[in-house]
């Protein structure tokens, strides 16, 4: 069943989140229209965005103004519950709030527009969001507003099915360093072999694995392929083929007929992305270049990315990747807390607000990373994979995607790393 619309006015914004709220609900974009007669008329959900109530059979939910806006300004945003949901954007109509307002503003990512104190990396801290600071982060808030906003549209249009809609697990892999000692430079060879003699246990795993007697701890492909296949999952992998070496780019170059092969190999089976370097991050001649070079490697365009470290810059960042042809980006998560930072368990287009217009860029969020619960908040893997849990129970309940960034030497077969190894792939057998 379609959805009508009914506004006097009908600016990007609102055609940007309408479509996007139409399509969770029915499978497809709405039509909007400020013709009172089409809108009375119409055999379909009916849907009044507008200070008046116009019919009986419709879901009269009164606007505010962010979306007739053309500027970006600070929001008077005061939050407070729907049953047991935090919502804003208060208003007096069928629901308590302006869903398509109070959408948009999570969705675009509104106040990473605005003026805020970065993080050590530069980048927009989990602690500056609405959220956060509301207490909503661990929740795909939008999701839940949908489907109370279903139960509404029920109870109205009794012909409406919601449509079916399928829970998605995506895993997807940072490749930073591919391999912990082999196919590494001579000088590091010998420096790492140097700096390990008074740890036995390093130096004679480096050891066996540079005389070929072991594997490198963090060559686990082999161990994921399976468990993808044992579980018919579809990740995607992103590698970082930085020209150099740096304090954040530590992976073995790409001119390595190793990396080369290693990559091909996960080409052959994947889907693969770029992982652009931190040095690329403020320099787009050098992204350009680092696409090229995985492009010149698989023979195929390159389509997917996931920023290293998660460094972006709204709304320059996006464009760079927009103009270099990329269509999919995994970047939107934080890197100090997991959770929801566009408040949703799924993919949406992006939106430029300084362009007003929508891009041909979807966005894929993540909510949790292996590195964040480690190195951030402190997480045993007992921890973690209570978090994880969590996550993937709240987002099956919403029927989402839930998107999950792991790094290859966090599953190493090491002491060190062996519990997180075992969580994720109990976590894994657990639920799918």
């Amino acid at each position: 069943m379609k959805i009508i619309l009914f506004s006097p006015q009908c600016p990007p914004r609102l055609q940007f989140i309408a479509n996007f709220i139409s399509i969770e609900i029915s499978n497809s974009s709405c039509v909007i229209t400020g013709n009172t007669n089409e809108y009375i008329n119409e055999d379909a959900i009916k849907i009044n965005y507008s200070s008046a109530p116009l019919a009986g059979n419709e879901i009269w939910i009164p606007p505010r103004e962010l979306l007739f806006q053309n500027e970006i300004h600070p929001q008077p945003i005061e939050c407070f519950f729907w049953d047991d949901l935090k919502i804003f954007y208060k208003t007096d109509g069928d629901i308590p709030f302006d869903i398509f307002a109070a959408s948009f503003y999570l969705l675009s990512r509104y106040e990473e527009y605005l003026p805020f104190e970065p993080d050590r990396y530069g980048r927009f801290p989990h602690t500056a969001s609405l959220a956060f600071r509301e207490n909503f982060l661990q929740q795909p808030l939008i999701n839940l507003w949908i489907e109370k906003l279903i139960v509404h549209i029920k109870q109205k249009f009794s012909a409406y099915t919601y449509p079916a809609k399928k829970f998605q697990f995506t895993p997807t892999y940072d490749i930073d360093i591919a391999y912990a000692y082999r196919h590494q430079p001579f000088i590091h060879m010998a420096g790492g072999l140097v700096k390990s003699i008074g740890k036995p246990r390093t130096f004679f795993e480096r050891t066996n694995v540079l005389l070929g007697k072991n594997k490198d701890p963090f060559d686990i492909y082999d161990w994921l392929h399976d468990l993808h296949q044992a579980y018919q999952l579809d990740p995607v992998y992103f590698f970082l083929i930085a020209d150099k070496k740096g304090r954040y780019d530590k992976n073995i170059t790409p001119k390595k007929i190793a990396m080369q092969h290693l990559i091909h190999q996960h080409e052959q089976k994947y889907h693969i992305g770029i992982h652009p370097s931190w040095r690329s991050n403020g320099n787009e001649y050098m992204l350009q270049k680092e696409i090229e070079r995985l492009s010149k490697i698989t023979g195929r365009p390159v389509l997917h990315s996931r920023q290293h470290y998660l460094c972006m810059d709204m709304p320059h960042t996006y464009r760079k990747l927009v103009h270099q042809g990329i269509e999919h980006d995994y970047s939107m998560g934080y890197g100090a807390s997991n959770g929801f930072r566009a408040s949703v368990a799924g993919s949406f287009y992006w939106y430029d607000l300084l362009l007003e217009k929508q891009e041909n860029l979807c966005i894929h969020p993540f909510c949790f990373m292996d590195t964040t619960c480690f190195y951030n908040q402190n997480y045993t893997t007992g921890m973690a994979e209570e978090e994880l849990q969590q996550y993937c129970t709240i987002v099956k309940s919403v029927n989402g995607c839930l998107d999950t960034v792991f790094h290859n030497h966090f599953l190493a077969e090491q002491k060190r790393w062996l519990p997180w190894r075992k969580m994720y792939a109990d976590f894994i057998s657990r639920n799918f």
